[in-house]
């Protein structure tokens, strides 16, 4: 896929990866519209990001509910003039063994990190099929998903699932010309957590931000197999 003039909504928009992808999008030509719950990192990355003077608008709004993902596609297709490319980047990981996590933690890990993705795809299907045969879906998963990580393993059967989730819509989709890109990724230093747990021994693997972002873009420029792996 050649970037240059697509039109690109990230989900999550305030921590370093999110950063780097956007500005390395941005670098490539395309129009970038992220989406985050309204804080100050949010809006201190969305003016970062502006500051280069590229053309990118930001939404605050939670994806992790239906309000907040009615108001990011609506004002995103509106920004964008429609939809190209949709990255799920938006992600919440605390690392606690499941006894230390509670039932209400448990529950907004799945909201974030597994149905949000997949209700955000779903609602966003007819702007990107309307897009062209040229439009594409790129998931970020876990590189936890695949490896039997002993910390944390709601946050891992989250991310395994939307790798799954990928995998048979990839199928699904084929005969529809969207595209589908599973990214399996390390954390971003600085860590995402501070736990002692967070351990490289137990599959907690860091990797730059800018290595992250340049994969994801190679990735959809290269038109690679659907699932790859970035190195940490």
């Amino acid at each position: 896929m050649n970037l240059e003039g697509k039109r690109v909504l990230i989900s999550g928009g305030s921590s370093r990866a999110d950063l780097a992808i956007a500005q390395a999008l941005l670098a490539k030509g395309a129009q970038v519209v992220v989406a985050e719950r309204g804080t100050d990192a949010f809006a201190g990355a969305v003016d970062q990001l502006r500051k280069g003077g590229e053309h990118v608008e930001g939404i605050a709004a939670d994806v992790a509910t239906e309000e907040g993902r009615r108001t990011t596609l609506q004002r995103a297709t509106e920004i964008l003039t429609g939809l190209d490319v949709l990255i799920n980047n938006a992600s919440d990981i605390e690392t606690r063994r499941l006894d230390e996590t509670s039932a209400a933690e448990i529950q907004a890990t799945a909201q974030i990190d597994l149905l949000a993705p997949i209700l955000l795809i779903w609602a966003a299907l007819p702007s990107l099929r309307a897009s062209g045969s040229d439009a594409l879906v790129v998931n970020v998963s876990s590189s936890l998903a695949p490896a039997a990580a002993p910390i944390n393993v709601t946050y891992a059967a989250m991310r395994a699932g939307l790798a799954s989730f990928g995998e048979e819509l990839r199928e699904e989709l084929k005969s529809t010309g969207i595209r589908l890109l599973t990214v399996y990724r390390h954390g971003t230093e600085p860590r995402v957590t501070q736990s002692d747990h967070a351990d490289p021994d137990l599959g907690y693997l860091d990797e730059s931000a800018s290595a992250l972002a340049g994969a994801v873009v190679n990735g959809i420029e290269s038109d690679l197999p659907e699932v790859f792996f970035v190195s940490g």
